[in-house]
C-alpha cells in the first residue's frame, strides 16, 4: 500500500437551508478535488443544508419556522441527494466525508456520511450528544456511531464538534486503529476557534493520526436571515478554522480563517509510524490491567419484536 495520500478540507459556505443547491455545490467541489488528484475530501458539520445557527440566537418559539424548513430540506439516507453525492465521488475517484442534517422518520440528526471512490455509501454516523442549543434540533446517536472504516488509504473515522470534548468517545474511535480523522465544526463563531485549535491538534497527538479539520464559512446572507438577533450575537462573516494536522499536532496547512476553498495536504503515513514508536495510545502505551473502556456498539431502537413463539 502507498504511504502518501493527497487529501482536502473543503471550507465552504452552504446555500443556506437549500438542500438541492448545496448538494450541487458539494458535487462541484468533489469533482474539483478529483481533478487535483485528491483521494479524500471532507466537508463541514451539517453542511447540507447548513448549521442551525438560528437555534443559538433565537428563542425556542421563534425557531419553529426555521426548524420546519430544515425538516423539509434535510437529507434522507439513501435518496436522490445521496445518489448525487455518490455519483460525484465515483467520478472524482475519491472518498467523501459529508456533514449533513439527516432526517429519519420524524427526527433530525447531525450526521457524517462516508462515501467510497466507487460511489458506494460505506456508512453514516450520528452525533452522540447534541450540544446545548442543538438539543432543540437534533436527536442522539448510539453506540453504532462509534465506528471506523477501512479504506484503501487506511483506517478512517470522525467526530463532530464538541464530541471531541469527550475522552471516551475519542478513545473508542482511536482504539480501532484510526489513521485519518475527520473533525467537523460550524464556522463563523470565532469565540470557539481556540477550542477548535486545541481539540484538533490534541486529537492528532493523542491518536497519532492525521486530522482533517473542517469548518464552514458564514455569510452575511445567513446572518441576515435570522434578523437583528443574528447580527448582535457572536456570529461573524467568514469565521473559518479549517486545515490539516499531522500526527505530531502540527498544522500541515491552515488554519484558514476567512476564504472559501479547498485546502490540500499530502499525508505521509511514515509520520504515523514515527510517532507510534514513541507513544501508541491504544497499544504499548496502554494499561488495560488498570483502566479499560467498555463500548456497546449495538444500534438501539425504541421497539423490539420478540419473534420467538411459545411452544
Amino acid at each position: 500500500m502507498a504511504s502518501k495520500f493527497r487529501v482536502a478540507s473543503a471550507q465552504l459556505s452552504p446555500v443556506f437551508m437549500d438542500r438541492d443547491q448545496t448538494v450541487e455545490k458539494s458535487c462541484q467541489a468533489i469533482r474539483d478535488a478529483g481533478r487535483k488528484g485528491v483521494q479524500l475530501v471532507a466537508f463541514p458539520e451539517a453542511f447540507i443544508p447548513g448549521y442551525p445557527y438560528w437555534a443559538m440566537v433565537l428563542d425556542p418559539i421563534s425557531i419553529n419556522p426555521f426548524l420546519q424548513r430544515l425538516y423539509d430540506q434535510a437529507v434522507v439516507v439513501p435518496s436522490q441527494a445521496t445518489d448525487a453525492l455518490s455519483a460525484a465521488a465515483k467520478e472524482a475517484k475519491c472518498y467523501v466525508v459529508m456533514g449533513l442534517n439527516e432526517r429519519d422518520g420524524g427526527t433530525l440528526y447531525n450526521s457524517q456520511l462516508f462515501i467510497s471512490p466507487d460511489g458506494e455509501i460505506m456508512g453514516r454516523r450520528r452525533k452522540l450528544v447534541p450540544t446545548s442549543h442543538e438539543r432543540l434540533v437534533w436527536g442522539r446517536g448510539d453506540g453504532s456511531d462509534l465506528k471506523v472504516y477501512t479504506t484503501q488509504m487506511g483506517v478512517l473515522g470522525g467526530l463532530i464538534c464538541y464530541e471531541h470534548a469527550n475522552a471516551l468517545f475519542r478513545y473508542a474511535i482511536q482504539g480501532q486503529k484510526e489513521q485519518i480523522h475527520v473533525a467537523v465544526w460550524p464556522g463563523g463563531i470565532p469565540s470557539i476557534n481556540n477550542i477548535i485549535d486545541a481539540a484538533a491538534r490534541h486529537y492528532a497527538f493523542e491518536a497519532q493520526s492525521f486530522v482533517i479539520n473542517v469548518t464552514s464559512i458564514l455569510t452575511e446572507e445567513i446572518i441576515s436571515s435570522m434578523g437583528k438577533e443574528g447580527s448582535v450575537h457572536k456570529l461573524r462573516p467568514g469565521g473559518g478554522y479549517s486545515g490539516i494536522v499531522s500526527p505530531r499536532g502540527d498544522w500541515l496547512i491552515g488554519p484558514e480563517h476567512k476564504e472559501e476553498g479547498l485546502l490540500y495536504a499530502e499525508l505521509d503515513f511514515k509520520l504515523i509510524d514515527k510517532m507510534k514508536t514513541i507513544v501508541d495510545t491504544t497499544g504499548h502505551y496502554t494499561r488495560p490491567d488498570v483502566v479499560r473502556l467498555l463500548v456497546d456498539p449495538r444500534s438501539k431502537s425504541s421497539i423490539e419484536f420478540n419473534s420467538d413463539e411459545e411452544s
